[in-house]
């Protein structure tokens, strides 16, 4: 009788199965911390100045807002209320169609009021965009 020998194959293929079980639990680790190491961002807003030659210009108008919310339009001392600024924005734009607003709020002006104003003046006057200067 014979004997046949049975040779042994050695198995050349590398198991991934627990490769691919540690990078699951990383995977899941940073899925987790991620949202967690971002919840807080303080934010410095850039200071910046516009020069008096932009608010001069016959095609720019300057609307201004202090840090109580107050609004200015050009060089005028004298708060408007948001109806009135929109309805002397709309007159300008009537005569000027390639008028320009340039909003500039003081640093300590609350984003909330400069975001509303924003909103106001695209929606009330079709502007595609506002530009925003931070003094």
């Amino acid at each position: 009788m014979t004997q046949r020998r049975r040779r042994k194959h050695r198995i050349s293929e590398m198991n991934v199965v627990p490769y691919i079980d540690i990078m699951l639990v990383l995977l899941i680790i940073f899925m987790i911390t991620t949202p967690l190491l971002t919840n807080d961002i303080q934010v410095d807003l850039p200071k910046v100045t516009i020069s008096k030659n932009v608010s001069s210009r016959g095609t720019v108008l300057l609307v201004s807002i202090d840090k109580q919310g107050q609004i200015f339009l050009q060089n005028n001392e004298i708060p408007l209320s948001k109806e009135i600024l929109v309805q002397r924005l709309q007159t300008n734009l009537a005569h000027n169609p390639d008028l320009k607003v340039f909003l500039a709020g003081a640093s300590e002006t609350p984003y909330q009021k400069i975001a509303e104003l924003i909103a106001i003046l695209k929606e009330n006057l079709s502007l595609d965009a506002v530009n925003l200067v931070v003094q």
